[in-house]
């Protein structure tokens, strides 16, 4: 006779165990060895997703605007101030500091980025100095990083309209200088080397898109160019989208870590998107009177690029129709871009 004996969740018939409460969480789809979705979600795991879609994105970008005005840089600089704030935010919240770095890259508005540094710091893997394992937040964090970035219309505007005044929003900016060719093609040389002395774990990130850049500005490699801003890195945003959202089932997403990382996450793009304005407004008081800047265009300091940089020209055209800067404001967007990659590489130097 078959003997059924309930435990917990589940029975044993005979001698025989058929299932326990943890086997309701089949490890199926991305987490079975060996399974079409397992390999695919190993570009997330490994980390070379990002690299790749940071080589299109260089393919795709003129850095002639930051070339032209390179002080604007600064712009791009501080909106990073974001990343710090959360990261401290989520120290304070009981993350381990592994986990607060990596949710910490939100606030640079990245998503690339994110994933890249959650794949490294926060992959549910990594053995920490006190013995514990870092738990699995890549899923969260990359959802939450996307979901902000596509939110940055609605964001930004009630920020830049708070800490600026309308006087300051018609500021019009002198036009960007024409830039050369031979400066198009030194300036992603000199970003990579500069890359290597600063922060040399940015360099799988910022190696890629000042690589890509250069097959761009060459004018010699059309045809890799062209196929690294289409083809390539639409065929991994297609891979990487698909493998991060099976990997958010529900004991990994519907947690109290997701609703603390939603929330940080929001925090970090007020923050950033402040903190890029207030510097905006220092630097137009610092400046010559025949050469203004509009704090709006610190706005454009977080990583999401082109959508700061228009919602920062929208918002121009709706003070003024006649005051457009969008070639201005993808000086500190591109800078960002730039900028969160580094921040990422500080924070994986002391942390992974």
């Amino acid at each position: 006779p078959l003997l059924l004996i309930p435990i917990g969740m589940g029975v044993i018939i005979g001698n025989i165990p058929m299932f326990q409460a943890v086997d309701f969480n089949l490890k199926l789809g991305i987490y079975e060895p060996g399974s079409v979705m397992n390999i695919l979600y190993s570009g997330v795991v490994s980390g070379w997703y990002p690299p790749l879609i940071f080589l299109g994105i260089g393919a795709m970008t003129d850095f002639s605007s930051l070339i032209s005005n390179p002080r604007l840089m600064i712009l791009g600089a501080a909106a990073q101030i974001g990343i710090f704030v959360t990261f401290l935010g989520a120290l304070w919240l009981g993350f381990a500091p592994p986990e607060a770095g990596a949710i910490g890259i939100i606030g640079g508005a990245d998503g690339p980025t994110a994933i890249f540094l959650s794949s490294k710091l926060a992959n549910g893997m990594n053995v920490m100095a006190n013995g514990e394992t870092v738990k699995n937040l890549i899923g969260p964090i990359a959802i939450a990083a996307y979901s902000y970035m596509a939110l940055v219309p609605v964001i930004q505007p009630p920020i830049i309209n708070l800490l600026t005044t309308k006087k300051e929003r018609k500021i019009k900016m002198k036009p960007p200088r024409a830039v050369s060719r031979l400066e198009k093609i030194i300036f992603p040389i000199i970003g990579l080397l500069l890359t290597a002395f600063i922060s040399p774990t940015a360099l799988p990130l910022l190696g890629m898109l000042f690589f890509g850049n250069l097959l761009k500005e060459s004018t010699v490699t059309n045809r890799l160019a062209d196929t690294a801003s289409n083809a390539l890195i639409n065929t991994i945003t297609i891979l990487l989208g698909v493998t991060v959202g099976a990997s958010t089932q529900a004991d990994v997403f519907l947690t109290k870590d997701s609703i603390l990382i939603f929330g940080l996450g929001a925090a970090s793009f007020v923050v950033a998107t402040a903190g890029g304005v207030i510097f905006g407004k220092i630097m137009n008081w610092l400046s010559p009177k025949d050469r203004p800047i509009n704090p709006m265009i610190g706005a454009a300091g977080v990583s999401a690029v082109p959508d700061s940089a228009r919602v920062v020209q929208t918002m121009g055209l709706q003070n003024d129709p006649t005051n457009h800067l969008l070639m201005h404001a993808m000086a500190p967007n591109v800078s960002g871009v730039i900028g969160s990659a580094v921040a990422a590489g500080i924070l994986l130097s002391f942390l992974m």
